[in-house]
């Protein structure tokens, strides 16, 4: 077995390898070490992932999927999600999630469990992780219309400027550019994405 680990963020301005600490010393406390890491920013309601289905084209049978919340894997439409449950499903991947408790048994020995047992803690935890899906398209779509009526407010009111450039975050980023670090190494100090640092130093 294999634990393959995917981080995501949504936006090029949020450090989407945030979670690797917790995830490396999540599987240290099971028994573990996490084999590879795959790190993307991309929104989560976007099915085509390449990082995403790299991780799933790398799997074998008996692999495990890691991720710190399920919403890290999918804000994904109803149709879309029964898609990539299959499609992980087909690879005979586990989903292991530190937010779904019952998902962690993956991780430990099976020894002792009759058939019934095991199917049993399966079901239990496909159902919960399709809850927990559920709840994070959900919430991403609450914070969409609230965002779009705070919008709309903001337009009556003549004070709509759109997205506005986090200044101290690019002011950090030229700070560290002047110092003579790299692209990668000014993206971690500032806990941004790389393309961010390349937007800024290209001015």
């Amino acid at each position: 077995m294999f634990i393959r680990a995917y981080l995501r963020a949504s936006t090029d301005s949020q450090d989407a390898s945030r979670a690797k600490d917790s995830l490396i010393q999540f599987a240290a406390d099971n028994g573990h070490k996490i084999a590879a890491f795959y790190v993307e920013n991309e929104s989560g309601t976007k099915l085509d992932r390449v990082e995403l289905f790299r991780l799933l084209d790398d799997s074998h049978d008996g692999d495990v999927l890691l991720i710190e919340q399920v919403d890290r894997l999918s804000r994904l439409s109803p149709d879309d999600w029964i898609s990539l449950k299959a499609i992980i499903a087909a690879k005979k991947v586990t989903v292991v999630s530190l937010d779904l408790a019952t998902s962690h048994a993956a991780l430990k020995p099976a020894q002792g469990q009759d058939e019934f047992t095991k199917g049993m803690i399966t079901a239990v935890n496909g159902m919960l992780l399709d809850m927990l899906a559920v709840v994070a398209r959900k919430d991403y779509d609450d914070r969409r219309r609230r965002q779009a009526e705070g919008i709309e407010k903001a337009k009556v009111r003549e004070v709509y400027k759109g997205r506005q450039v986090d200044q101290a975050l690019h002011g950090r980023i030229k700070e560290c550019l002047d110092a003579g670090k790299s692209i990668r190494k000014t993206a971690e100090i500032v806990q941004c994405a790389v393309s961010t640092v390349q937007r800024v130093k290209a001015g």
